[in-house]
């Protein structure tokens, strides 16, 4: 099976996350476990490992670490990743989610759409940038990478 069973979120020595940012990272690993693809490619001249997956996040000396273990908890894979590529658009996709969170509160329909519309174009181009940096170590739907990349914030900011 390709997909991720569990996923569990490494946010030791870090802030305490806002209500809002909270919220995001619960809906986020819901819908991520609810419906997910990911699979790891074959290495060298063994067969490519077989899933579900344990999927483990982290950073680490300024690194997004992807620990990756078998359902059984074996590891099966450690993935690296600079944060540099997702700095710019991590910073956007937080300034336009706190526009978000307080247009909600007092703007009109249309005017939420329109920030609602910009904030998943941000979170489309972070989830591009995720597999895009992926390539060749992991394999992932748009769909996981964007629930993936909204994981990615809550751990990049901290809240």
């Amino acid at each position: 099976m390709t997909r991720i069973c569990q996923i569990d979120i490494d946010d030791s020595g870090l802030p305490a996350p806002t209500p809002e940012v909270e919220q995001e990272r619960k809906v986020a690993v819901f819908d991520l476990l609810e419906d997910n693809s990911f699979a790891l490619p074959a290495r060298g001249d063994g067969p490519a490992p077989d899933g579900p997956f344990r999927l483990g996040l982290a950073i680490r000396e300024k690194r997004l670490v992807f620990d990756i273990q078998s359902e059984a908890g074996e590891k099966v894979g450690e993935v690296h990743l600079s944060l540099g590529p997702f700095r710019q658009v991590v910073k956007d996709y937080f300034q336009i989610c706190e526009s978000y969170f307080e247009a909600v509160k007092r703007l009109p329909p249309s005017q939420i759409e329109a920030i609602d519309m910009a904030r998943r174009g941000i979170h489309n181009e972070g989830a591009r940038i995720l597999m895009e940096r992926l390539e060749g170590k992991a394999e992932l739907d748009v769909d996981t990478a964007r629930r993936l990349f909204t994981l990615i914030c809550v751990l990049h900011f901290g809240g």
